[in-house]
């Protein structure tokens, strides 16, 4: 358990808002047995950050559940793939929950102060935030996109949001390169043939994370000829994530620009 972890949960404990009982079980258990859910409540520790629900296939009873003990807990609840009507039910019950409907994201932000309680933060660099940039080729990869954004603002990194600069008008990314470069690192998403993690690639000094959409005609076979392309890349700093897979383009990203927050802060 984090120390700041640690410190809400002895807080709860002084105020008489848990139990002794329930103090040492959460102090001890790392997972929550929510019945279908074994919720990872260790998981910020040894992994950075909190579990993300995967909403898709999930009962609106179930994300209930996580949410709940996730926003107990402190944590900023976060779920991927959520549809409009299991996200309206939701709101009902969690009326400070944020929806992004082209995302398909839930967020739930944490009861407590924004020190304690997001994601990212850290005892040691509480003032510092990474910089992502997120780039889409086209309109049409921007549910992908705004996945990716809603992540990497989740891991608690600033991000940047630069549309429509795919290699058709190759005039457009050199036009928007200022507001890219500087960034920790780049998800650039992009459908059809994947070209431009390759070309922005050629242009930045850091981790570029290509994530392939399902966009395209028939030869595309719903993103396999972007996936293919983007692995062939010849840039060297060009790293693929799986087909419309913004949440993990974007939980890189955010990963990549803490540890570079972290370095640049000592």
């Amino acid at each position: 358990m984090r120390p700041v972890d640690f410190k809400r949960l002895a807080r709860h404990l002084l105020e008489d808002e848990i139990s002794l009982d329930e103090f040492v079980t959460r102090l001890a258990a790392p997972t929550a047995d929510l019945g279908e859910v074994a919720l990872d409540l260790d998981r910020a520790r040894r992994c950075g950050f909190p579990e993300v629900v995967f909403g898709e296939g999930k009962t609106v009873a179930t994300i209930e559940k996580i949410f709940a003990r996730l926003h107990d807990e402190g944590v900023e609840a976060f779920a991927t793939r959520v549809d409009e009507d299991k996200a309206d039910t939701l709101a009902s019950v969690f009326p400070t929950a944020r929806y992004n409907s082209l995302a398909r994201t839930l967020r739930l932000p944490a009861a407590e102060t924004a020190s304690e309680a997001t994601p990212s933060a850290d005892a040691a660099f509480p003032k510092v935030r990474g910089r992502v940039a997120v780039v889409t080729a086209g309109t049409t990869d921007m549910p992908v996109a705004e996945e990716a954004r809603e992540t990497a603002d989740w891991t608690g990194a600033e991000v940047t949001l630069v549309q429509d600069v795919g290699v058709a008008g190759p005039h457009r990314l050199p036009e928007r390169l200022a507001d890219i470069r500087g960034a920790d690192a780049v998800v650039v998403v992009a459908g059809m043939e994947g070209a431009l993690p390759s070309v922005a690639g050629g242009h930045l000094d850091c981790p570029v994370i290509a994530v392939p959409t399902s966009v395209g005609y028939g030869a595309n076979f719903g993103g396999f000829a972007a996936l293919l392309s983007m692995l062939n890349s010849c840039a060297a700093n060009v790293a693929v994530v799986n087909i419309d897979a913004g949440f993990k383009g974007g939980y890189l990203a955010g990963l990549i620009a803490r540890q570079a927050a972290r370095g640049r802060a000592s």
